[in-house]
């Protein structure tokens, strides 16, 4: 698990998160075309969890819903 610094509205928070989970994360940043800040303030925007978790669940869900794509 490795700390990141991330802006969300303007203020600068850490998550700790796992490098996989951070990897995914930025994948589907790229591709929605978007900033990594972006697609965390949307995130937590959302969330009912802390922002880690919250994170971890948003990136399982992408990939449930991509999974299904190709099936």
């Amino acid at each position: 698990m490795r700390k990141h610094s991330v802006v969300i509205a303007g203020h600068r928070t850490s998550v700790s998160i796992e490098a996989p989970f951070w990897e995914a994360l930025k994948e589907i940043a790229r591709r929605r075309g978007i900033s990594l800040n972006r697609l965390i303030t949307g995130i937590d925007e959302r969330r009912a969890e802390n922002l880690s978790s919250a994170i971890r669940v948003y990136v399982l869900a992408e990939l449930r819903e991509l999974r299904g794509h190709l099936t």
